[in-house]
């Protein structure tokens, strides 16, 4: 049976058009690509980095003062969660996470909506605002200290700071994405200022509010060690500046990366959860 010569092209090998083609879609802009190379992409990025990691600390290019192996870690973490010392850290730490990020989130959604909303709030409020976050919460410690004590209301004030400021203005910003034509349909249909805040503007502005919410607990988790940066009995924060006193890179590392994995777990549930939320966004 005789071939085409186009069917031919299409099976010539590594270089064929096809496989073009194909390498090149990967890399389409905002396009979908296979969900198992998205996943090896990530995995195989990680995978390298241990392997640098392992070819660095157990060859013995690098000092264990400086970069302890991947061994040493895990036996920092193995070591801390036998003595109990890993879940009591981590309880304290999610508690002052948890509650200092929703005491935040709490102020910044009715402020960051009527910001969004009407513009002499926003030209009131957004000046000062915008100074304010801009201040290093590392320098605000000392008057944390002088307003809050030294207990959880403290490291809760340390957290609102780091959080709040940053999120009124992006909730201000998912607000501001909902169209105009909504809004004159709801007075086309009679609805008052408050109906059409209510029913139109906080349902369509939702997903992005919850984007929002999922990358300002990132940035609260960011502020863990500062929070707990003076007079904590306990908590990851607390841990890790205790270890640099004496140098214990391992506890500082295993820290840092125990942080971080909480973090992605926080980040992970916002995710999965929006998806289920708002299906119709991604049916656009």
């Amino acid at each position: 049976m005789e071939t085409s010569p186009a069917r031919d092209l299409e099976f010539e090998g590594p270089a064929s058009p096809v496989r073009r083609r194909n390498r090149v879609k990967l890399l389409a802009l905002r396009e979908d690509i296979p969900r198992s190379v998205y996943l090896l992409a990530g995995t195989g990025f990680i995978a390298a980095v241990l392997v640098a990691w392992s070819i660095a600390t157990y060859g013995g290019y690098i000092s264990d003062l400086f970069l302890p192996t991947p061994t040493a870690i895990i036996d920092e973490g193995v070591r801390q969660y036998e003595r109990g010392i890993l879940v009591q850290d981590a309880r304290a730490s999610i508690y002052r996470i948890v509650v200092g990020w929703f005491i935040a989130t709490l102020c910044a959604v009715p402020i960051g909506v009527l910001m969004g909303n009407f513009k002499l709030i926003e030209g009131l409020l957004e000046p000062f605002i915008d100074l304010v976050r801009y201040m290093p919460v590392v320098a605000l410690v000392p008057l944390t200290i002088l307003w809050a004590g030294i207990g959880d209301e403290q490291k809760f004030l340390i957290l609102f700071i780091g959080t709040f400021f940053q999120e009124v203005l992006l909730i201000m910003d998912n607000v501001k994405t909902v169209p105009h034509d909504l809004i004159r349909v709801g007075y086309t249909l009679g609805l008052s200022r408050f109906e059409i805040l209510r029913d139109i503007i906080l349902p369509a502005s939702l997903p992005g509010v919850w984007d929002t919410f999922r990358i300002t607990l990132g940035w609260t988790w960011t502020y863990l060690v500062v929070a707990e940066l003076v007079a904590a009995r306990d908590g990851l924060g607390r841990r890790i500046m205790e270890a640099q006193r004496y140098l214990a890179t391992e506890q500082i590392i295993f820290g840092i990366i125990f942080i971080g994995f909480l973090g992605l777990v926080t980040d992970y549930f916002f995710k999965i959860t929006g998806t289920y939320l708002f299906k119709w966004t991604k049916e656009r």
